[in-house]
């Protein structure tokens, strides 16, 4: 009986250890992924750093990023240098080249390029990050990544923070990251603005820096979104989550959000690299913009959604087609939902005015939509106008409310009409159509009462 349990016990967790896996490997592995390497090979390189120098220890950890990035499936690996074909004194400002483009097992090539880089001349990283958008192939549905290794300010015309941003905006490539090599903290300030910035001090900084990049740029982040009620609790759920680029405000994913088998929002994965824009699909929606994740945790992401009811219904049989009532917040006209009768419909706590699409209209102001609460709103059973003419008439039907006459619904021009109409005191007025004189006009009294018709012959 024991052997039994533990081996029931055994399958348990190999079961849950292999779904776990891959789960975590598919979200880790969102398709094809591409990553430019952007290197300074300027003069400044030569510099000695500990016992070496700075583009000798650049090489090698180069060299240790490339064989990190290729070990994940699905990816390109391109490389682009600056400041390597020409000399300091000639100050050329558009000394950067793709040396090596994207295409499968070109890692050899791409090693052999860069143990052969001599450094040479200026610092073109505006000018290299403007040029790179031409490096990454135009297809759909691939990851496009920047990391740049340089020792150097901008030496030329051009500001790289506005490219990288500009580049972004685009979708040409995610936010880049850059390692700066024996930086100041000048130098931070002038580049964490076109991207996610490292120091790189100490050959150990930079091989730690490269271990950083690598888990960045190559796995996705845990996440989940509390959708909070009143009291801050995450049991809002059962609503589509639409979640966008907030750089370029391309739509990402659609999901339907979920509560899982523990009871709690359930947990996605996201590419940390890129923040993100969140509608909630409530009536009315609620945004959350420029979410950012943090590499190596679970984010929570709150976002306030507190819902109640309305419910709409008629007394006994309703007689309408297709009878609906336009919702709208309090004091606003734009239209947030138009509900069906018979009906109910879950919204944002608040206060809303409604207007139901009987004959005559029937508005409610001002209507309180608490948390988890049901507003049930009920209307009398409509009744049938039969409507015989005998002559060709032009007239209407209004009726008196606070002592003024409000139009309810034109007469056709038809021989025989019915209108199905909110029970209540009526009056159709009109005039005989060939008639010249305006004494001539009558006026009718009749009621309505629900489930009943009134025939009236004029």
């Amino acid at each position: 009986m024991k052997k039994a349990f533990e081996l029931h016990l055994m399958r348990y967790i190999l079961s849950f250890l292999l779904l776990t896996w891959a789960s975590l490997n598919y979200a880790q592995s969102p398709g094809k992924t591409r990553v430019l390497i952007i290197f300074d090979a300027s003069g400044s390189m030569t510099t000695s750093i500990e016992k070496s120098t700075r583009i000798q220890i650049a090489k090698k950890m180069a060299i240790k990023l490339i064989d990190s990035l290729s070990s994940f499936p699905n990816v390109e690996i391109a490389l682009r240098v600056y400041g390597h074909q020409k000399t300091a004194d000639l100050k050329d400002c558009k000394d950067s080249r793709l040396e090596v483009p994207f295409a499968p097992n070109n890692l050899v090539i791409m090693k052999k390029k860069v143990n052969s880089l001599v450094p040479k001349g200026w610092t073109p990283i505006a000018y290299s990050l403007q040029e790179c958008e031409k490096d990454f192939p135009a297809e759909k549905g691939v990851r496009n990544l920047v990391i740049i290794i340089t020792d150097g300010l901008e030496e030329c015309t051009g500001d790289p923070c506005l490219i990288s941003q500009a580049l972004q905006k685009k979708g040409i490539f995610l936010k880049p990251f850059i390692i700066g090599l024996g930086s100041s903290e000048q130098f931070k300030l002038n580049f964490e603005c076109a991207g996610t910035y490292y120091d790189a001090n100490t050959e150990k900084d930079f091989e730690n820096v490269v271990g950083v990049v690598v888990s960045q740029a190559m796995n996705a982040t845990s996440c989940q979104v509390n959708l909070l009620d009143k009291q801050l609790r995450p049991i809002e759920t059962n609503v589509l989550m639409s979640i966008y680029d907030a750089a370029t405000k391309k739509l990402l994913f659609n999901y339907e959000h979920t509560m899982n088998g523990r009871g709690v929002p359930d947990t996605l994965f996201l590419d940390p690299l890129r923040k993100y824009d969140i509608t909630v699909h409530t009536m009315p929606p609620v945004f959350k913009n420029n979410v950012e994740l943090v590499v190596g945790k679970h984010n929570i992401i709150a976002i306030d959604v507190p819902q109640g009811n309305i419910a709409f219904s008629c007394l006994g049989k309703t007689n309408y087609a297709d009878l609906k009532a336009v919702i709208t917040a309090h004091g606003q006209h734009q239209t947030i939902n138009v509900q069906t009768f018979n009906t109910t419909k879950r919204y944002l706590t608040g206060v809303y005015d409604l207007e139901i699409l009987t004959v005559p209209r029937i508005y409610f102001d001002s209507l309180v939509v608490a948390q988890n609460a049901t507003s049930n709103i009920t209307i009398p059973q409509p009744g049938r106008l039969q409507i015989n003419k005998t002559r060709n008439l032009v007239c209407a039907i209004y009726r008196v409310q606070n002592g003024k006459m409000e139009w309810v619904a034109d007469v056709s021009d038809e021989y025989y009409q019915t209108i199905i109409m909110q029970p209540g005191k009526y009056v159709i007025v009109g005039r005989n159509k060939p008639e010249t004189r305006t004494i001539y006009t009558f006026e009718k009294e009749f009621t309505i009462t629900s489930a009943n018709t009134t025939e009236i012959n004029i």
